[in-house]
Formats: structure tokens, sequence, C-alpha cells
């Protein structure tokens, strides 16, 4: 049986969407009512996971799921060795370092050396600023990372931005972004080498679909 990762929250609809259109029904893990972490699919021949966003590439590399869609942001931070099978390009948002709005930093560079940067995406922040030359002191928070400057903690951070209005809302504004990051169908390496055909179908009606979209 073929099993899926899924991740909850943002991607969760549109991720049950695109395996829906690709011969996989699991609607049934939209229902408001339901309260199982693993369904059937409605034709019984494969199963998904509903879990974390962060915990879909571990469920992937560590081969309990053959498939799974997950943001870049978590593949980049978190650098698990899946398959990279294909940009689904729904659930887009950017990774972007802000700052208060009255700090007057106009870019990344602008901030001084070995100040504090709160985020919970540390490696990617890391990588970043290593780039940058610039030295800072990354502070990795779990929740919400606006209040990192608003208290004082950190004199950025770094972190995912949609329509910014968290930002907003919170007096602060994006200076510069790390990456632009969109759900991707990732997959395991072994079960990917060794199917008999079914996964790659499955994996094959989603890229097709990607490409009638772009179209």
């Amino acid at each position: 049986m073929i099993t899926v990762a899924l991740a909850k929250g943002a991607l969760l609809k549109d991720s049950v969407a695109r395996f829906a259109i690709a011969g996989l029904d699991f609607s049934s893990i939209l229902d408001p009512d339901n309260r199982q972490l693993m369904v059937l699919s409605s034709c019984g021949r494969a199963r998904a996971l509903l879990v974390r966003n962060g915990d879909v590439p571990v469920y992937v590399a560590y081969g309990q799921a053959q498939l799974g869609i997950v943001g870049y942001d978590v593949l980049k931070e978190h650098q698990m060795p899946v398959a990279h099978l294909a940009d689904l390009e729904f659930g887009g948002c950017r990774m972007a370092v802000a700052v208060k709005e009255s700090s007057g930093y106009k870019r990344a560079s602008d901030l001084p050396p070995h100040c504090r940067v709160a985020s919970k995406f540390t490696n990617c922040a890391r990588e970043f600023f290593d780039a940058l030359d610039l030295p800072v002191e990354l502070v990795h928070l779990t929740g919400s990372v606006e209040l990192g400057p608003l208290t004082g903690i950190a004199e950025a951070i770094v972190d995912l931005v949609a329509t910014g209005r968290t930002l907003r809302d919170n007096g602060l504004v994006s200076i510069e972004d790390l990456f632009h990051s969109t759900a991707r169908l990732v997959g395991h390496p072994l079960s990917l080498r060794l199917d008999s055909g079914d996964l790659q179908q499955i994996v094959d009606n989603v890229r097709s679909l990607d490409i009638q979209i772009n179209k």
C-alpha cells in the first residue's frame, strides 16, 4: 500500500486536491469532525498520514511514507535525504528578514555585526548571513518570532511571510528576501527505485497536472 504524508495547515487542502486529481481521494481528512491521523483513500490502495509540516520529510526519509507534500522552506531548513520530485506551485510565501519599521534598516547588510536575530529557521538564517559575511547571534524561537524585535530579544527576525499582514500589525517590515517557498512533492529514494510502477504513475499524474497548470 502506498503511504502519503500530508502536512496539516495551509498546504492541506491543496495537497488533497492534487492527489485527488492524480487518482487518490483523501478528502475525508478535511472533514472538521475527523480526528483520525491516518486515513485510507476511497479506492483503498493508499493511505495518508496527517502530520506537522516539519515532519513530512522525516516520515518520507525514513520510508514510512513513499510520497509527501511539504514547503520548500522545510526542505531547505532540515536537509533530509528525500527525492525532490516537483514544484507544485501553491502555498507560495517568502523567507524574509524583518525589522521594526522604526529601525531605519533598509537591507540585511545594514544590521550591526553580532546583533541577535530570532528565527524558527536558524539553518536558513545562518546560511544567509554567512553568505553576507555578517556575524550574528541566532536566537531559536518556536512561537511568534515577531515578538523578538518588540521585546528587544532580537534586532531582526527571519521568518516566512505570505501577505505581510502579521508584520504590519506588529510594526515590522521586511527588508530582504532569502528565497521564495512553494509546496514540493517529495519521495523516498529507495521506494522510487524499487517501485513496480504504481508509485511512479502517481508521481507522473501529479507532474502532468503541474505541466497543465503552467501551460
